[in-house]
């Protein structure tokens, strides 16, 4: 049993707090938390032991930049880094390709090579941090990026701990950042399993993302069915691939989106846990427990922040880390309350990590493990989200599974009917936006926004081409050779990867390498 944070738990009275509570006499006790299947919680002390990773996603403009805001929120108790990275960076293009003009550095950061990995975590030890990248079509690249520098700095790659979202499917369902078609994008994410698990066995390779098909328009419900039926797909093909599933389940790891209706997020998190639970004992037949834990990133919902009377953002951001950390998460972003309006000031990322560290630290909701078990609402919730998410989840299965689901848009139709449904409640005043639809007041613009210079995308060009001249062209040219060959012959193409980025290929270079033999997907 892991050590606790103190000595003993007591309220300001007092009054002792126990790990958890069971049923009263006479009923039929819950489970404890820790085991199978896991409803009250992946671990047996959860946060009495190790609060949540206070994880804030930060990445904009140039690569030193986002280092200086990095710096920043490790000095006030940031204990992970979250990487955003800038659309052309997600869709493989370098920022001196056409089709990035307007984007460079505009919603993350931009990142053409190594070189920009290194700018981007100088003078901060990749051992010593966990980092999470936000990265799906380029997700192969991008860990290469880091695990060369990784090597550079001399760390052990069995200590270097982090998670690539790598979750494609939910990109050609609610998002769009896709390259390829979905059977090579699948083959790339098989290779990374496979190699992570000899390579980086710390590694989560993949965080199956329910929170972009929340910010798209879909139910709690429905997150959490289309959530799941993508990571038994994942799963599946990797034991397809011929890997024995637990040998890299117990690094899958999720990302679901908290919303503003708090007991049925909390029960939507304890009700995904043990839908994942039962899926990996009963239909791929896990025998380790770790195969059967659903651990998870979480992030406040983008989709509700207002523009309208924008400190009321505050209030919803508090509610819902609150519930994020009620339903047992393993790592929690908190948005800034300007991010309806741009990315995050520097204040505004300060006040979204002190609202975790509040409920962390005062709030006593890191006491008890699973303080709202045994809630007559929060049970009935529970229940009912795991029923309908696995009648949704059979539906699935009745079309072929997630990808054939996906081809014939039955889960982007299913979502964008959510969406509409939800708009018009709004519209009629069914549902209260606090400031939107009612309770609205004349304000003065909000102008505490930040800028990102349109300048940066010549900056950076003359970066990237200052890199390109003093790389051994040579080398770049035989990494990328050796990188078609493995995309035509099927040999794991990870380590390619990695050899190419260490001759300073560049993230366009690579992709255009493998648009080149796979094609580009088309909806």
């Amino acid at each position: 049993m892991p050590q606790e944070r103190k000595p003993q738990f007591a309220t300001d009275s007092g009054i002792i707090i126990p790990p958890y509570q069971t049923g009263p006499a006479g009923t039929e006790p819950q489970e404890a938390p820790g085991e199978y299947p896991f409803t009250r919680g992946v671990y047996p002390t959860m946060y009495r032991s190790r609060l949540w990773t206070m994880r804030m996603y930060a990445g904009f403009g140039t690569a030193e930049e986002s280092n200086q805001r990095y710096r920043y929120l490790l000095s006030q108790g940031v204990t992970g880094l979250s990487v955003a990275f800038d659309l052309p960076t997600q869709i493989g293009y370098d920022s001196d390709h056409t089709l990035a003009e307007g984007e460079v550095g505009k919603v993350g950061v931009a990142i053409d090579s190594l070189a920009d990995i290194e700018t981007l975590f100088d003078g901060i030890e990749l051992q010593s941090v966990s980092t999470s990248m936000t990265i799906n079509s380029t997700a192969s690249i991008l860990l290469a990026f880091y695990v060369a520098l990784a090597k550079r700095q001399g760390a052990d790659l069995a200590k270097l701990s982090g998670t690539v979202q790598n979750d494609i499917l939910k990109e050609y369902a609610a998002r769009g950042t896709y390259i390829y078609p979905p059977g090579p994008s699948m083959r790339l994410i098989t290779d990374m399993f496979a190699w992570c698990s000899r390579e980086l066995p710390s590694w989560n390779t993949i965080s199956i993302s329910g929170y972009h098909i929340r910010e798209a328009g879909s139910t709690a419900v429905q997150e959490v069915a289309f959530t799941l039926a993508n990571a038994v797909a994942y799963t599946q093909a990797a034991v397809d691939a011929g890997l024995d599933v637990d040998q890299f389940a117990s690094r899958l790891s999720f990302f679901f989106n908290i919303h503003n209706n708090f007991f049925e997020e909390v029960a939507k998190l304890r009700a995904a846990r043990r839908m994942w639970a039962r899926i990996m004992k009963e239909r791929f037949k896990a025998k380790d427990p770790r195969s059967m834990m659903l651990r998870f990133h979480s992030q406040t919902a983008g989709s509700t922040l207002t523009a309208q009377q924008v400190e009321s953002n505050i209030v919803r951001v508090a509610l819902q880390a609150a519930a994020s950390v009620l339903g047992g998460t393993q790592s929690l972003h908190t948005n800034g309350f300007d991010e309806a309006l741009g990315l995050p000031t520097e204040n505004a990322a300060r006040l979204a990590l002190r609202t975790q560290q509040v409920i962390g630290y005062e709030s006593g909701m890191a006491d008890s493990v699973d303080p709202l078990a045994g809630s007559y609402l929060v049970e009935y919730l529970t229940d009912q989200v795991e029923q309908k998410a696995t009648e949704y989840m059979e539906r699935i299965e009745g079309l072929g599974g997630a990808v054939q689901a996906i081809e014939a848009g039955f889960i982007q139709n299913e979502i964008a009917r959510s969406a509409y449904e939800a708009q018009l409640r709004v519209e009629r005043g069914e549902d209260v936006v606090v400031g939107v639809n009612k309770f609205q007041m004349e304000e003065p613009p909000f102008t505490d926004i930040l800028h990102v210079d349109d300048a940066l995308r010549t900056k950076q060009m003359e970066r990237l081409q200052r890199m390109k001249s003093s790389r051994n062209a040579a080398d770049v040219e035989l990494g990328l050779s050796a990188i078609r060959q493995s995309a035509t012959d099927g040999e794991n193409l990870m380590p390619k990867i990695l050899a190419a980025v260490e001759a300073y290929a560049t993230l366009g270079e690579i992709s255009d390498t493998l648009r080149k033999v796979w094609g580009e997907y088309e909806e």
